[in-house]
């Protein structure tokens, strides 16, 4: 598959999240969770585990909380997971984001890692500043911590200070290695994800919340973090209409979208 190696690809058409975007559950500031936590990808994979696909908000607080789903050692320890898996995945079926990665993250289990960190892209701009960092460096590339310091730097300014800096560093490394971006320990270089139709469909969800429409939805940066060129992107795009994931009609450079099946509340029993 030809790589998507475009770092400059916007998340946003206009920059940051508008009003509806913030509806949909994305998350804006100069602040996020990667001052503490990294995505989470395996608390976030036990907590889906331990609660049905209609759960509501308080069913997933009370997995974490009281059936202790994620293990930890204390109450607070506990409180506080909710907190942060929260703020990153907003855990509530009435905030479309996680409604979306819900219904994708029980059909393509391939797809969890891509779908986590897309998710956490949109409600962490912390993260999201860390992006063009990784996604520039080539195949096999060494991630260096200098070059994202100094990126995340002109984004934050003087708001985070050098430690918290470092610290949000060693996080973002850690969740681009968990999305399987990077790989290694010690040194870590860059890898090629593959994309599945269940990851380019939260792409195309994402990338039309954000307020991208027609062909420029595939050239938005939602799709460059699944490394795919946007003929790639359209191939895959199709394949998630073939299983019907997406309502999708092309014609040259004129693109129709419909994400109504993403999007619908599942009821209750």
């Amino acid at each position: 598959m030809k790589t998507f190696q475009n770092p400059s690809a916007p998340f946003f058409p206009a920059g940051t999240p508008d009003d509806a975007c913030v509806e949909a559950g994305f998350r804006s500031g100069a602040i996020g969770t990667h001052t503490s936590r990294t995505i989470m990808f395996d608390e976030l994979s036990a907590v889906l585990a331990a609660t049905p696909s209609d759960a509501a908000r308080a069913d997933y607080a009370a997995a974490i909380i009281e059936s202790n789903c994620l293990s930890k050692p204390t109450a607070s320890t506990r409180r506080l997971s909710s907190q942060r898996v929260g703020e990153l995945y907003a855990l509530d079926p009435a905030v479309a984001v996680f409604r979306v990665l819900r219904k994708l993250w029980d059909l393509d289990p391939a797809a969890r890692r891509l779908l986590a960190v897309s998710c956490a892209l949109a409600r962490d701009p912390l993260l999201a500043a860390t992006a063009p960092s990784i996604l520039a460096l080539s195949p096999g590339g060494e991630f260096l911590r200098d070059p994202l310091k100094s990126t995340l730097r002109a984004v934050v300014g003087d708001r985070l200070n050098e430690d918290v800096l470092d610290k949000v560093v060693r996080n973002a490394a850690s969740s681009w290695t968990q999305s399987g971006h990077l790989q290694g320990r010690t040194f870590k270089k860059r890898h090629l994800v593959q994309a599945t139709a269940a990851a380019a469909a939260f792409a195309v969800y994402l990338a039309q919340a954000a307020g991208f429409r027609g062909a420029e939805i595939f050239a938005s940066a939602w799709f460059a973090v699944l490394d795919t060129s946007p003929s790639a992107a359209r191939a895959l795009a199709l394949e998630a209409k073939r299983l019907g994931l997406i309502d999708l009609r092309m014609a040259g450079d004129v693109v129709e979208l419909d994400i109504g099946r993403l999007t619908a509340r599942v009821a209750r029993a």
